[in-house]
């Protein structure tokens, strides 16, 4: 097969159930090309062709493109500091299984374990369609595919032994991967350069332009939250001071309510924001509003040195957002260069949702890495 097959393949995971005069059109070729090359990816079991929707007009039924139903799949598998997921997906993004759930330790070799097994299991019931996987985490991910995730206390991790098996074996940070999902899928459709930053335990993120996000020289690009934007009296589990994750995550939370570092940063800082939204004289509302102006602040810098057209925030910035929307946008309005400021980049939450958004890029990294090997 040619690259106009991969080309063709890529157009019918963007988009599932496009016409075939349509992908003809993406692809410029004419009708009778693209009626060779989708013959020859229904023959690999690759696609299939359907009749399209009646429109009650007049002429020729239109054919769309579809996975095909015994096509290859991909895992996606999320892995956070509390909890994991392990998706199957098609051909076109839809979910064809899915097992979810919580940590049964800290330990990595525990939550490798689990997962693992969990894979063994979801995996069971498609033969030998699975063919790829994406791992998305929550810290740094080498090209070697190590993680080292500081917060969590996994340092030196071989992520590929979550299955080894794997004809073709991706994995990445989750704020990096929740960027491409976005860029692809989600929000930021269309933007020529997009900041995404996801928070949780910390925070990370991506600059994505053209569709790709920007991994750097060692794959450790998008740890925003490492940059010295916060207190620098307080020491980051990362060995640094300052750094703006600790100003925005539920350990800041709890420090400003004069509270224990909570187990659960996520969950905490979840039930602290709730309160400040119920409780509007509340204690919990200044801590809220201080660590959204820390985000704000943060932005601005950020939008100030890469020059992006929009600002996407996934995790905790969305609760963030809804919660304490004037402190986030005083904030980032006010550390805005004078040439941002009469038509700032908006700032919108991510439209993944705080699951999905992590898992989805991870599917999309493995499909990009497998649909080359499949033509």
């Amino acid at each position: 097969m040619t690259t106009r097959s991969t080309e063709l393949l890529r157009v019918v995971h963007h988009t599932p159930g496009v016409t075939r005069a349509d992908a003809a059109r993406l692809l410029g070729v004419g009708t009778g090309a693209a009626t060779e090359l989708v013959t020859k990816l229904s023959r690999a079991s690759l696609l299939v062709q359907a009749p399209a929707a009646p429109s009650g007009s007049r002429g020729r039924p239109t054919t769309v493109l579809l996975p095909h139903p015994e096509g290859p799949v991909v895992l996606a598998v999320a892995i956070t500091h509390e909890a994991w997921r392990v998706d199957v997906v098609e051909l076109g993004g839809a979910t064809a299984a899915s097992r979810s759930g919580r940590h049964a330790s800290t330990g990595w070799d525990e939550v490798r374990a689990t997962v693992t097994a969990a894979i063994a299991e979801v995996i069971s019931g498609f033969g030998d369609r699975p063919r790829a996987v994406g791992v998305s985490v929550p810290g740094t991910v080498s090209r070697s595919l190590r993680l080292d995730a500081s917060t969590a206390g996994w340092h030196d991790v071989d992520l590929t032994a979550l299955w080894p098996a794997a004809d073709v074996f991706v994995a990445g940070n989750d704020a990096t991967l929740a960027a491409t999902a976005e860029s692809r899928r989600g929000a930021a459709v269309g933007a020529a350069v997009a900041l995404h930053l996801r928070i949780e335990a910390g925070l990370g993120g991506a600059v994505v332009e053209g569709g790709r996000p920007t991994i750097g020289a060692l794959g450790a690009a998008g740890e925003f939250g490492h940059m010295p934007f916060g207190d620098p009296s307080v020491r980051c589990p990362c060995g640094a001071p300052g750094c703006w994750g600790t100003a925005v995550d539920g350990t800041a939370l709890a420090r400003l309510l004069s509270e224990p570092p909570p187990r659960d940063p996520v969950t905490y800082a979840r039930r602290v924001i709730a309160t400040a939204r119920a409780e509007p004289q509340s204690a919990e509302l200044t801590a809220v509003q201080e660590v959204g102006a820390a985000l704000g602040r943060g932005m601005a810098g950020l939008v100030n040195g890469l020059d992006v057209d929009l600002v996407t925030l996934g995790g905790l910035g969305v609760d963030l957002l809804a919660a304490v929307p004037d402190a986030i946008n005083t904030a980032y309005r006010d550390g805005l260069m004078l040439i941002h400021r009469a038509s700032p980049p908006p700032v919108l939450p991510a439209t993944l949702g705080d699951d999905e958004g992590p898992i989805a890029g991870a599917a999309e990294e493995a499909w990009a890495a497998l649909l080359p090997q499949l033509t």
